[in-house]
């Protein structure tokens, strides 16, 4: 397996380019970080967690902002989105972000998507809830085409337009990789878009019928990485049982010696299995 870390990057914690560097030299593989353009404050959508929404959800850094910052300080280490929210992004847009930090990190970007939860955010970015499935299909469709088509058109049912160039091409070919997260309902894209699914903190007991179900639908060997892995060997063990591809500790949002602290920790249960 390979271990890597999940976290909010905000105006309050450990800076992008601090933890890039402090990973890199803890041996870590990859950073995956979350997005929210911002939060509403009349909000009725129920946080998925239970009770209080955390503040770190109102103070997110922009995803490729701070991907970029990292990708400077550091050589191997992998960036991700964990994950970026395609219903509320403009693909081509997005699409060229995407290339752009692929180009100047050398080939490193992980694209981990997913269709959010937060319905009055959607909203004010002219989102419906109700069809945010098929739109992150069609931008993630989309999105494919800009990446490896020079000349690339789309008309679909949400996104529309005639035969363009967007450059730059992304350095990894055909594209970064696509983690698409979510639970059961999200398999159809996973076996149509991804290359590789973004599980959202399942125990290994749960998880491994699950992947059964998924390579199923999909009729191949979907790869798996989990996000926001607790410190437990245990558990551990049991994603390492079920030949999962990456774990993702996550990792509170604090300051930079606190953070070092913690990663510091991971970095001991890491090495058990190196």
């Amino acid at each position: 397996m390979k271990f890597g870390v999940s976290t909010f990057i905000t105006d309050q914690g450990i800076s992008p380019t601090s933890l890039g560097t402090a990973l890199e030299e803890r041996s870590f593989d990859s950073l995956f970080i979350a997005e929210h353009s911002h939060i509403p404050v009349k909000r009725e959508t129920p946080y998925p967690g239970g009770g209080e929404l955390p503040e770190m959800y109102y103070r997110t850094l922009d995803p490729f902002v701070a991907l970029t910052a990292a990708g400077v300080v550091t050589e191997r280490l992998l960036l991700g989105t964990g994950i970026a929210l395609i219903p509320q992004r403009d693909p081509i847009t997005t699409a060229k972000e995407v290339a752009s930090l692929d180009l100047v990190s050398g080939g490193r970007v992980i694209l981990g998507v997913g269709i959010g939860w937060n319905r009055e955010e959607m909203r004010n970015h002219g989102t419906d809830p109700t069809t945010r499935g098929r739109l992150t299909d069609e931008r993630l469709h989309a999105m494919r085409d800009l990446w490896t088509e020079e000349q690339a058109e789309f008309h679909g049912e949400f996104v529309n337009f005639d035969p363009v160039f967007c450059w730059p091409k992304p350095v990894q070919r055909p594209h970064p990789p696509i983690y698409v997260g979510g639970g059961e309902g999200a398999f159809r894209r996973v076996a149509r878009f991804g290359d590789a699914w973004l599980a959202l903190g399942e125990s290994p007991e749960k998880l491994g019928p699950q992947i059964e179900r998924l390579r199923d639908l999909a009729d191949r060997e979907v790869p798996v990485a989990v996000y926001g892995v607790p410190d437990d060997p245990e558990q551990v063990e049991g994603y390492g049982r079920l030949g999962v591809e990456r774990l993702l500790f996550y990792v509170p949002t604090m300051p930079e010696r606190e953070t070092l602290e913690h990663l510091d920790r991971l970095a001991g249960l890491v090495a058990r299995y190196s």
